[in-house]
């Protein structure tokens, strides 16, 4: 019986995430609120109910009453994030929203199934995370001054790699976290990403000269020198991507984009040369049967889980997903294909792409500079990870180490990652204030032309009209004023 209930229900989470990926692409095709509201309730329903179905599969297997409530705690805790989002701020993307949402409740479910102990931590650090971005939004739209502190932002980053190079704990070969208290580590990296493209954003503001492209290249060379020393070499290529990307937009200069690549590729020569952890990533690449019982072991554990997972998956707890190292946190994509499917995992990807899609959407939109790099720098230090992440466990490129947002296990990931939305938010209310500003002086403009239709006769022109008229006719102008 506990076998037909979760294949059952893997079936069933399997039609609730398509019907998610339909309803997020259809909000990005339709232009009327009507048809975006709709579209948003439908992705609330199937996330609610792919979220009640995952955990109704874990309570039949495990017959835990403590699951039950925790299942309770995570819809209590969706639903005042909802909520209280949109009272707060009523101009925010509910696309975001419910992409996030959705996201989350993946993550709980695998993390549940790999282990309660572990999802119950990254539960309460998920609600902290979510308080604290819940500001965010709101510290965008006021303080128009943020583009002022980029030698700050700069500073603050590179003390804070410096720090992790000289002090943090080594963990799987690199030095990449502090542990405070023995309660918890933070991971500096994932806000120092933050940081940095508010610093790129605000050098880009006032100048693009070849001198300021030069001073600004050099210090983001120093947050990515850094990284490769404490062998991070997930963020070190998320950094780099980053700028070369926010580079390009600010200048639309070529020459920068396929300058930097190349320096790039040659800079990444020479680290496969000189450092021993690099040379060993690239050769269990490319071929991980060299070592399979050391090294390789890896990522031949992850490509046994996807194949074996096939189309439709093995459903969850009938899986091997523990004997694949680190499976929490760099390499859940790999458990998640293994129980819920290939066709899962594509919609999985597909839901992060809308995200890019909406991050790349509100980049165009901004008007200055300095916000529009924000945006874009968020949306490439976004995209660069999840391809990173995704792209490492399937062996489409080295593995990295590098989480995937809002699924993996791990804090500074989940409250870097809420930041980082709670930036987007930000940006796309800021603008919506802007064009609703803009419709309301058009709406008082029609209302001046009534009045003065009404007052002087239907064929009367308004002095606005006239206004518009003479711009269009410098021979009329300038007889009108010949005239005065």
């Amino acid at each position: 019986m506990t076998n037909l209930v979760i294949q059952a229900t893997k079936y069933i989470m399997i039609v609730l995430i398509i019907l998610y990926t339909i309803s997020t692409y259809r909000y990005l095709r339709l232009k009327t609120h009507k048809g975006r509201n709709k579209a948003c309730g439908m992705q609330l329903f199937c996330m609610f109910m792919f979220h009640l179905t995952g955990n109704l599969a874990i309570f039949v297997y495990t017959n835990d009453i403590s699951m039950i409530v925790f299942y309770l705690a995570q819809v209590i805790f969706f639903i005042l994030y909802l909520v209280l989002f949109r009272i707060f701020y009523k101009k925010a993307s509910r696309l975001l929203l419910n992409n996030t949402c959705m996201l989350l409740s993946i993550g709980f479910i695998m993390l549940t199934r790999l282990g309660a102990d572990r999802a119950v931590r990254q539960f309460i650090i998920t609600a902290a995370a979510a308080a604290l971005a819940m500001a965010v939004p709101v510290m965008v739209r006021r303080m128009r001054y943020l583009w002022r502190f980029g030698w700050i932002y700069a500073g603050v980053g590179i003390v804070a790699l410096l720090a992790i190079l000289v002090f943090s704990q080594v963990s799987y070969g690199a030095n990449l976290s502090f542990n405070i208290g023995g309660l918890f580590s933070v991971q500096p990296s994932e806000f120092v990403k933050i940081t940095f493209v508010f610093f790129v954003a605000s050098m880009f503001q006032t100048s693009i000269s070849f001198k300021r492209v030069c001073v600004t290249t050099a210090v983001a060379a120093l947050h990515v020198l850094i990284l490769v020393a404490s062998r991070d070499l997930g963020a070190a290529l998320i950094y780099f991507i980053a700028y070369l990307l926010m580079l390009f937009v600010a200048t639309r200069s070529y020459l920068y984009l396929f300058g930097g690549a190349a320096a790039g590729s040659v800079a990444s020569v020479f680290a496969y040369r000189i450092f021993n952890h690099v040379k060993v990533r690239v050769q269990v690449w490319r071929d991980p049967w060299q070592d399979a019982t050391g090294d390789g072991w890896q990522i031949l554990q992850s490509l046994f889980a996807i194949g074996s997972g096939g189309w439709l998956g093995a459903g969850l707890y009938q899986g091997m997903p523990e004997s694949i190292p680190v499976v929490r946190s760099d390499f859940i994509f790999a458990a998640i294909s293994e129980e819920f499917g290939a066709i899962f995992a594509i919609a999985l990807i597909l839901i992060c792409l809308s995200c890019l899609l909406q991050f790349l959407w509100i980049s165009t939109w901004m008007d200055g500079m300095f916000y529009k790099i924000i945006a874009f720098g968020m949306a490439a230090v976004y995209g660069a990870q999840v391809f990173l992440n995704i792209g490492g466990v399937i062996k489409f490129i080295p593995s990295t180490g590098v989480t995937l947002p809002f699924v993996s296990y791990g804090g500074s990931s989940i409250v870097s990652t809420f930041i980082m939305f709670g930036i987007i938010q930000g940006l796309y209310i800021l603008k919506q204030d802007e064009v609703d500003r803009i419709e309301e002086e058009r709406k008082q403009e029609r209302r001046r032309q009534a009045l003065y239709a009404q007052r002087y006769g239907k064929g009367a022109e308004g002095p606005a009209d006239a206004e518009e008229r003479r711009k269009r006719n410098p021979s009329r102008r300038r007889a009108d004023q010949k005239g005065q």
